[in-house]
């Protein structure tokens, strides 16, 4: 029977695959159209972190308008990118970390740390975001924050969950690196009676 708990070392790939996850939650994220959209039809807003997208009721074409003419457009999509970068580094250091047989713990703490950097980054592009979009850009009837900045929300938690796994690890060395002997339990048969 394999038992493999949270921190075995049969289980190393959890946490790469876990950013491998965030990554692609990220990609979407910067590649999608679904940062605001309209709330109900008529469907005439639309927007990315890159641009900002409007119609009028009847036109089947979009006249879409570059975030990046504005400093907020432009902090927003650098910060969010910037986070993007750096977890696209820690994964491939955790892979680096967790394929050698002798892991080293300062080493993946080190990536734990690199981590809330990445999600610092990504919530200042997430929250700047938001804000100056609705200050600055005229919005037409109701709009709603969608699925793309989901994805952008979703993969900055999974950031930070990994992040304190990632430094938590160096905690549980001897268990990950199975230097704990199993402890067995047993009752004798002549002490069964007295288990009552």
């Amino acid at each position: 029977m394999v038992v493999c708990g949270l921190a075995c070392w049969r289980c190393r790939w959890l946490l790469p695959l876990l950013l491998g996850l965030a990554i692609i939650m990220g990609i979407i994220a910067l590649a999608g159209r679904g940062w605001l959209e309209s709330e109900s039809e008529p469907y005439v807003h639309q927007a990315s972190l890159w641009d900002s997208c409007t119609r009028s009721d009847g036109d089947l074409n979009w006249s879409c308008e570059s975030l990046m003419d504005y400093g907020w457009g432009r902090a927003a999509a650098a910060t969010y990118l910037v986070g993007f970068v750096i977890l696209v580094i820690c994964f491939a250091l955790a892979v680096i970390a967790f394929s050698i047989e002798i892991l080293r713990f300062n080493f993946v703490r080190g990536i734990g740390g690199l981590l809330f950097v990445v999600a610092a980054f990504q919530i200042i592009g997430l929250v700047i975001y938001p804000v100056k979009f609705t200050e600055e850009i005229p919005l037409m009837g109701d709009n709603m924050f969608s699925w793309a900045y989901g994805f952008g929300w979703a993969s900055t938690v999974v950031v930070i969950g990994c992040a304190f796994f990632f430094c938590c690890l160096p905690n549980w060395e001897d268990e990950v690196l199975g230097n704990i002997k199993p402890t067995y339990y047993y009752s004798s048969p002549e002490r069964a009676p007295y288990l009552n």
